[in-house]
């Protein structure tokens, strides 16, 4: 691609931009949201056509007519969103569009069936062609989504986070199959936020920032700093915001003792301060979400939680509401937002009745606490009435975060806090947490990235396999201490 320019109505969002990816090699494509990722990749794929430069394809220039010339050439995009038919099996996914059919132009089930088997044996993928996706794993999905490329001959394939709905050994089976494809030939985009998937997998990495190149290198040669202050202007060492002195002398807020939930988390116990703000780590799978809903009264529960000092044996999330106690959740779209309403809607869900009067809500006054809260939490959107749809992932985020910020007096719980956001979000969210906390607000940060809990926490709760494997105070916290907690066998 050289000199790539687009524009849409009153927005320059891509100027002169150029990118060469090689053949066998997986290129990482990096930069904060609204830096024009998006866009190149669509106009790799034919969805937008470019209004200056020119793409240049296996020696060729091309302009591509749409979406379908691209992937007849061999470029194959996969979303964040995946592209499927849930209540189609996985045979019939795969041929959507090229279906095997007999002598008779009917479809021929087994042979669909044979070729899709043959198709994911390729990939070493071991699900049955004849499983419904609905029925499969989040990260067998994905599986499909790349056995589809392959039905297209597929010569570059582009994926856009394919890791923000995996995590632990799934990620490791991905990661597998990219290099399998790599070595087979196959020219790789990979869009990422975790900068240390780009660490591990690329070759080569382009940043992108407000529309236009930055540069490009090779992933050996660049350090985590230096390709943070690519992306963001800043170093690594800036990321965080200051550590603050410890204190012993922070109240209890919320003590949880004995905390099982059936098959997840047994006998988990955890003491939050007023101001201080505890991670929560442990690796995927070993209660950390589970504790955090059973405490807020999602998850049925044995053990007790005392707020404040009052203990309450059971509780719902309402009831935990009233007293001060806040969640977001790890899933911001399916379980944090309500994606078809607009900014202000989302920001006052959870303190309806103090805008309500006679069963209406006033929405002027509605609309006033959104916009200070827009202007508080750096909120960057067109105004109250923006779609959350159309906002990026880190204001997405910080509007979740502004709607329970107004309503935990005691208490906020943040699961995977900064997930599928850029660093500039992350460092807004940093500092959002850091303020609520010298307010007084007790903060539970439920966190996979090491250099997170390292940086924010001010006492550190490791779980492993459900219970808690041990607690760090300031001046034990390192990366390697969580993670020895974290990975060390249970006493027999």
């Amino acid at each position: 691609m050289t000199r790539i320019s687009k524009a849409f109505p009153g927005v320059q969002v891509l100027s002169n931009v150029d990118l060469e990816v090689r053949a066998g090699e997986i290129h990482a494509l990096v930069g904060e949201n609204g830096a024009g990722k998006s866009t190149l990749t669509r106009i790799i794929a034919g969805v937008h056509q470019p209004d200056d430069g020119e793409i240049t394809f296996r020696g060729d220039r091309v302009v591509w007519s749409g979406p379908g010339d691209a992937k007849r050439r061999g470029v194959h995009v996969i979303y964040q969103e995946f592209v499927l038919f849930p209540h189609l099996t996985v045979a019939e996914n795969l041929f959507i569009g090229h279906e095997r059919t007999n002598r008779l132009g009917l479809v021929d089930r087994r042979r669909t069936r044979a070729d899709a088997k043959a198709l994911l044996a390729r990939l070493a993928i071991d699900i049955d062609p004849a499983k419904r996706v609905c029925d499969l794993s989040v990260a067998d999905q994905q599986m499909v989504e790349i056995a589809k490329a392959l039905v297209h001959d597929v010569k570059l394939l582009i994926l856009d986070e394919p890791t923000a709905v995996i995590s632990g050994r799934e990620v490791d089976l991905l990661f597998t199959r990219l290099r399998a494809l790599r070595a087979a030939g196959v020219a790789i985009v990979y869009i990422s936020h975790r900068l240390e998937e780009i660490f591990s997998l690329c070759d080569r990495v382009t940043v992108l920032k407000d529309g236009q190149k930055v540069g490009t290198c090779e992933v050996a040669a660049v350090t985590r700093d230096q390709l943070i202050a690519m992306m963001v202007g800043r170093r690594l060492s800036e990321l965080f915001p200051p550590r603050r002195a410890p204190k012993t002398d922070r109240p209890v807020v919320l003590e949880a003792r004995d905390i099982s939930v059936a098959g997840r988390v047994r006998g988990a116990s955890i003491t939050l301060r007023a101001g201080e703000i505890t991670g929560l780590a442990g690796m995927v799978g070993s209660g950390r979400s589970e504790l955090a809903l059973a405490m807020f009264g999602v998850l049925p529960r044995t053990g007790s939680v005392a707020i404040a000092g009052v203990e309450h044996r059971s509780l719902t999330p309402a009831r935990a509401i009233d007293l001060g106690i806040g969640l977001v959740t790890e899933d911001r779209k399916g379980q944090g937002l309500a994606m078809l309403l607009d900014v202000e809607a989302n920001i006052t869900a959870s303190t309806l009745p103090e805008f309500t009067r006679f069963g209406l809500i006033d929405r002027a006054r509605e609309r006033d606490v959104a916009k200070a809260e827009i202007a508080n939490y750096r909120i960057v959107c067109r105004g109250p009435e923006t779609p959350v749809a159309f906002m990026s992932g880190g204001n997405q985020q910080k509007v979740i975060v502004a709607r329970w910020a107004r309503t935990s007096r005691r208490v906020l719980i943040l699961d995977e806090p900064t997930r599928g956001v850029d660093v500039g979000a992350k460092l807004e969210i940093y500092r959002i947490m850091h303020d609520l906390a010298e307010r007084g607000i007790a903060i539970l940060m439920i966190s996979s990235e090491l250099s997170e809990i390292v940086g924010m926490s001010d006492r550190v709760v490791v779980m492993r396999e459900g219970t808690v494997a041990g607690e760090l105070e300031a001046g034990e916290i390192t990366e390697e201490a969580v993670v020895e907690l974290a990975t060390r066998r249970r006493a027999a």
